[in-house]
């Protein structure tokens, strides 16, 4: 528990979990109250495998493995994609 905020930085940095802030103020002000943090800085894939539910997953069905990381990391992209759309306006 001691590691959890590190954790959450590099889950950020790697996609993996999307920073945004919603300030209504700025829709007062005609801005977007939802302001979205591009951070995807970090290896995906790095992130994965430093949580013991991902890595497991590399032993025991090593094929598989890689097809369900090359999808997620799809999918991350995907959603970046959608909320960095969102965030525009």
């Amino acid at each position: 528990m001691g590691r959890s905020q590190n954790e959450e930085k590099l889950a950020v940095e790697a996609g993996y979990w999307p920073l945004y802030r919603f300030d209504p103020r700025l829709k007062e002000e005609g801005k977007n109250p939802s302001p979205w943090i591009p951070r995807a800085t970090g290896n995906f894939k790095e992130f994965l495998m430093g949580e013991v539910r991902y890595s497991s997953l590399t032993r025991t069905f090593p094929e598989a493995a890689e097809k369900l990381f090359e999808k997620a990391e799809k999918d991350m992209k995907d959603r970046f994609e959608t909320y960095k759309k969102l965030a525009a306006g």
